[in-house]
C-alpha cells in the first residue's frame, strides 16, 4: 500500500511512518520541512503543506491512503489557521481513504464531551476545543470523502510497542496509550477498515 504521512516528523506521524515502513509499506513522508524521518529513514521524504490543496490533491491522487497527522500546535496560537488548513486538505483528497488523527477531550463522556467535564485541564481545553471543531468539519463533508479519525486515550505519550490495545466508539477507550501503540491501531484500521466515515478511540 502506498501511504502519505502528513506530520510525519511530529510526535505521532513519525511513529505512523515507521510502523507503516515496518510492515513493508511504501510511505511518504510529508512535512513542511521535508527532512527525513528519523524513525522511519526509509521513508520518502516530501515538503508539502496541508494548506496547499494542489500538494494534497496531487498526493492523494498518488496514493493508496492519506494520513492527517498534523494538530493546531504547528500554528502556534491561533488554531484558526490549522482548522482552515485542514480544511483545504479535506476537500483535495478526493475518494482516496483518508485518517485523521483526532483529540481526546472532544470524546464523550455520557452526554457530555469530555472537555466540558469539571477538572478538565485549563492549559488543554483550547486544542481539546480546536479538534472538537475539525470533528464536526468531518461530518460536514460529502458521502464521497472516505475518512475516519482515530482519537486516542486521554494520556498519549511515547513509551512501548506493544502491539495490544483495545477499541472504543465515541468515548474514550481507556487512559493512556503510547503513540507507538496508537500507530498500530491506526496501520490495523487501513490495512483493514472498520471505520468509514466515524470516530473511534484507541487506548492499551
Amino acid at each position: 500500500m502506498k501511504i502519505a504521512v502528513f506530520g510525519a516528523t511530529g510526535m505521532i506521524g513519525s511513529q505512523v511512518a515507521a510502523e507503516a515502513v515496518s510492515r513493508g509499506h511504501e510511505v511518504t513522508a510529508v512535512s513542511r520541512s521535508g527532512r527525513t524521518v528519523a524513525e522511519a529513514p526509509a521513508a520518502l521524504a516530501v515538503a508539502a503543506d496541508l494548506a496547499d490543496g494542489a500538494s494534497v490533491a496531487s498526493l492523494a491522487a498518488s496514493h493508496d491512503a492519506v494520513v492527517l497527522a498534523t494538530g493546531p500546535s504547528r500554528t502556534g496560537g491561533d488554531h484558526r489557521v490549522w482548522l482552515a488548513a485542514l480544511d483545504a486538505a479535506l476537500a483535495n483528497v478526493g475518494d482516496t481513504r483518508t485518517l485523521v488523527v483526532g483529540g481526546a477531550g472532544a470524546l464523550m463522556v455520557g452526554d457530555q464531551r469530555l472537555v466540558d467535564l469539571p477538572g478538565f485541564p485549563d492549559a488543554y481545553k483550547p486544542e481539546a476545543l480546536t479538534l472538537a471543531a475539525a470533528y464536526d468539519a468531518l461530518l460536514e463533508l460529502p458521502e464521497s470523502v472516505n475518512w475516519a479519525m482515530q482519537a486516542p486515550a486521554p494520556a498519549i505519550a511515547p513509551g512501548e510497542r506493544t502491539g495490544v490495545y483495545v477499541l472504543g466508539g465515541n468515548s474514550p477507550a481507556g487512559d493512556t496509550i503510547s503513540t507507538q501503540d496508537f500507530a498500530v491501531a491506526l496501520l490495523d484500521e487501513l490495512e483493514t477498515p472498520r471505520h468509514i466515515r466515524a470516530r473511534y478511540s484507541v487506548a492499551n
